[in-house]
């Protein structure tokens, strides 16, 4: 039988370097808000996710494209609209910061709840998560992402590759369960569920890239 390894007792150590945090190890959020190197990490189920470089220049309009869009159309409106880095904390049972294990950073999240939203970020799921797919997004990370964002109940997903310039979503059916929408592609605009009359031009957001 064998057991995870942990690291339960230094919650309060505070590590200045990447490379002094062991990636074989399970941590908490509580040890995340004591991580102050430069270098922005994800984790999931207490497995720690470095992320990508600085974005580049074209996941950068693509992200503007979008989070204007989004903006703009909320303004006056009850739902906000946030841009990474934003921590997002999926809480299991308690929300005590040793007992959450998973915090992800969006590109962009729109959180409707609002009593989820404090001054760390948002604890619990976000009604829109838009992941904007960059070369050094790897599958397992995906493929972990997807899930966290099923199961904790993330109503749309959208999913945007930037070097195939579309769209897809993924929508949240009475089940629990994601429903992929069509592929989205230029000359095509997609909606939203969750924002009843927002509009989202792929010429747009892909424009001139």
């Amino acid at each position: 039988m064998t057991t995870e390894k942990t690291y339960p007792d230094l919650t309060e150590k505070k590590v200045y370097s990447v490379n002094d945090v062991d990636e074989s190890l399970t941590y908490s959020y509580a040890h995340y808000l004591n991580w102050l190197f430069d270098e922005r990490v994800e984790l999931i189920k207490g497995k720690i996710f470095k992320m990508s470089p600085a974005p580049s220049r074209i996941h950068q309009e693509v992200f503007g494209a979008i989070f204007l869009s989004i903006g703009n159309f909320l303004k006056n409106k009850p739902c906000k609209v946030y841009g990474a880095p934003f921590d997002v904390r999926f809480p299991k049972k308690s929300k005590a910061d040793a007992a959450i294990f998973t915090v992800l950073q969006p590109d962009i999240c729109v959180v409707c709840d609002l009593s989820k939203l404090d001054d760390k970020g948002c604890i619990g799921a976000p009604d829109i998560v838009v992941e904007i797919l960059s070369p050094g997004n790897n599958k397992k990370e995906l493929f972990n992402k997807y899930q966290v964002y099923e199961e904790f109940g993330v109503k749309e997903y959208w999913v945007v590759s930037q070097s195939d310039q579309n769209i897809l979503i993924y929508t949240l059916n009475d089940l629990g369960k994601f429903q992929p929408s069509k592929i989205f592609t230029l000359g095509e605009a997609v909606t939203s569920s969750v924002l009843p009359g927002f509009v989202l031009e792929l010429d747009d957001v892909f424009e001139g890239l």
